[in-house]
């Protein structure tokens, strides 16, 4: 400590003193106190000698001194992450990928977000209005593939971001999967009913994280029943003596994959083929719900880029396919950015990217 020594001045440990002087400056003596010359020479002794005596270096210092208290903390959080059972060093990865994922913003003093003006929100809601009173658009894009525009209404992707936003960030939800090589998905997956990963295919538990997926909410199934009764009503019209059942088969599904993409995200041409032998057989159809930004689906018989066709899947779109469709090649190719409505941001506070949920009978 140099020429500064360390001592108790009437009870408080804080004060430091350097000489008689200074002792008499910082003590509580009164006025009438004996002057700094008169004080014996003993007292600062016994000070020096109780205080000074041992000079204690960072490695003897007690474990209840302020570094060693920081050193612990440190401690303590790799002692955590050592003794957490089927985790492997070097997994500072896997941890990474398995943090919660919030689908929608905060909100809070870090967010930055500039709010649609009154002009913009009564646009959006005229638009709403509008596409409310209309039927949804069909389109029969090939034998078993048909594409619902505007199928889901505004209220319906409120109810679906917000629930996919609770069940995310809770057990079994978002995720960012991986193969054994260490390659990585361009998305955020959450499963319901069974599990999918790259590597397992179908399971029940997480393999990542021993999470159980929670189960298909009952708002869910009812949209996709109504999604498929309305592609029926559709072929139906169509021509009313077509088989729908032949064309596009019913389904219950059971499971339901949801991925998030963000403005870079992608999806390379792949078939869902996943399932069992029977529902791939006969042909039980995939239906697929996009929810935010639009994105760049393509689709085609090879899994070939430039032979494949292109299709805008729009916020609210639907798109079905099954029968002589349900092993297509199909992917995304580009998330388009900013063109969520922004009547949907304003209301449900959706990152900027694609809800993109798909749902099957295994």
């Amino acid at each position: 400590m140099g020429k500064w020594r360390s001592g108790f001045v009437f009870g408080n440990p804080t004060r430091l003193l350097r000489s008689a002087s200074h002792f008499h400056r910082f003590s509580r003596f009164p006025s009438h106190s004996p002057s700094p010359s008169n004080i014996s020479p003993i007292f600062f002794f016994y000070f020096k000698s109780s205080f000074s005596s041992k000079k204690t270096t960072m490695a003897e210092r007690t474990p209840h001194s302020h570094s060693s208290t920081r050193r612990g903390q440190s401690h303590r959080g790799n002692r955590s992450r050592q003794s957490s059972p089927g985790r492997k060093e070097g997994d500072g990865e896997s941890l990474r990928a398995l943090r919660p994922f919030d689908i929608c913003r905060s909100g809070g003093v870090d967010t930055v977000r500039l709010k649609a003006s009154l002009l913009e929100l009564n646009r959006e809601k005229r638009k709403e209005l509008v596409r409310s009173a209309c039927m949804s658009q069909c389109h029969n894009l090939r034998s078993g593939m048909i594409l619902l525009k505007n199928h889901l209404s505004h209220e319906d992707q409120v109810k679906i971001i917000r629930t996919c936003q609770k069940l995310g960030i809770g057990i079994g939800g978002f995720y960012q999967p991986s193969y054994s090589d260490g390659a990585k998905l361009h998305l955020q997956m959450m499963c319901l009913g069974k599990n999918w990963d790259p590597e397992a295919k179908y399971v029940d538990i997480r393999p990542v994280d021993g999470a159980k997926p929670p189960e298909i909410p009952e708002v869910f199934q009812k949209l996709v029943k109504g999604a498929i009764q309305a592609s029926h009503d559709f072929l139906l019209h169509q021509n009313k003596h077509i088989n729908v059942e032949d064309e596009l088969p019913n389904m219950s599904p059971d499971l339901c994959i949801i991925n998030f993409y963000n403005e870079n995200g992608r999806l390379g041409l792949h078939q869902d083929r996943d399932e069992s032998p029977q529902s791939i057989a006969k042909g039980l159809p995939v239906v697929s719900f996009s929810v935010g930004n639009s994105a760049e689906f393509l689709y085609g018989v090879e899994r070939d880029v430039d032979k494949a066709e292109k299709v805008v899947l729009e916020s609210g779109d639907v798109l079905i396919f099954g029968g002589k469709s349900r092993m297509i090649f199909h992917g995304v190719s580009t998330i388009q950015a900013n063109t969520t409505p922004k009547l949907l941001i304003e209301e449900t506070n959706l990152r900027p990217g694609r809800l993109n949920l798909t749902f099957r009978q295994y």
